[in-house]
């Protein structure tokens, strides 16, 4: 099989090439700095070529033949949200999708199949109210964003593609992410739950996010939105305790939510809210979690 991808070297690339590379797959790596892409995935037998996916369609040549695109490219949502952050968040998902679409529909042959990446964030804030992939879309910038970005992902359908759209998650690893983060305070033993820690977290261990994306691009019954999260949702005070447990430190000094818009602004919403999300479609077909409890996730991840 032969696999192009794209945001291959941040913290989910990096586990997807592994998965793929088990299994024998040829990967293309699609980046603005493929000397640098090299260095970081030196250890995995890769090609990387060159695409600036806000300013050009992706390259023909590098997607003409291969069997799947993942494409998980995009700015950091995790920080200060100003106008430009914000503006940068929007259209590298947008923007750079439709520059994708446009060099699919000049690749020949063309791939079969486009696995891209969403959030979560599409649902926007829902409280307790469980969520499988039928539920309506919510309202906001990160909902909107993650709409206008599925919408763009979509049109590759119009190509003959089946299209995967992965609405993934709070992603747990010690490598990066909200997890590496949240890791420093809770260590000293300064760590607690946000803003009151009734708010849903929808998490998912690394790797099986990695499989289950391997999965929609190896089985065509994988098409439509699909929600990359675990079975067992918890809320941020839950979450707070299982890390704590794990870790050997009280989890007891409470962080204000008027500390996180200070520190984050408007983006400290995707963390004083939440979304109860349920990986309904990705069960149905018979997927495996092999970290569908927390507190064992969470030791995976540490470990």
């Amino acid at each position: 099989m032969r696999v192009t991808i794209t945001g291959a070297t941040g913290l989910i690339g990096g586990a997807v090439i592994n998965s793929l590379t088990r299994t024998g797959a040829e990967v293309t790596v699609l980046s603005r700095d493929p000397a640098k892409a090299r260095r970081r995935l030196a250890d995995l037998p890769v090609e990387a070529v060159s695409w600036s996916p806000m300013e050009e369609p992706a390259p023909a040549e590098a997607l003409s033949g291969a069997d799947a695109v993942i494409h998980l490219a995009g700015e950091p949502i995790a920080q200060r949200w100003s106008g430009e952050v914000k503006r940068l968040i929007r259209e590298t998902r947008v923007r750079g999708t439709a520059n994708l679409i446009t060099g699919l529909g000049q690749a020949r042959p063309a791939p079969s199949v486009l696995v891209s990446s969403s959030a979560v964030g599409i649902y926007g804030p829902r409280a307790d109210e469980p969520l499988d992939e039928d539920s309506p879309l919510g309202e906001g910038f990160l909902a909107e964003t993650c709409i206008a970005w599925e919408q763009e992902a979509m049109k590759a359908s119009e190509l003959g593609l089946r299209v995967v759209c992965m609405r993934t998650g709070v992603v747990l690893s010690a490598a990066g992410g909200a997890l590496a983060k949240m890791l420093p305070p809770f260590e000293m033993g300064l760590g607690g739950p946000v803003a009151g820690g009734r708010q849903y977290v929808s998490w998912i261990h690394l790797s099986d996010l990695a499989r289950m994306i391997v999965s929609a691009v190896a089985d065509e019954r994988w098409s439509g939105p699909v929600n990359g999260t675990a079975p067992n949702p918890v809320t941020n005070g839950e979450l707070s305790k299982a890390l704590a447990a794990v870790l050997h430190r009280p989890a007891v000094l409470p962080v204000p939510a008027l500390a996180l818009r200070l520190l984050y602004g408007q983006m400290a919403e995707i963390v004083t809210t939440g979304q109860r999300v349920l990986p309904a479609k990705a069960l149905i077909l018979g997927c495996e979690f092999e970290h569908p409890s927390l507190a064992e996730a969470l030791r995976s991840a540490l470990s």
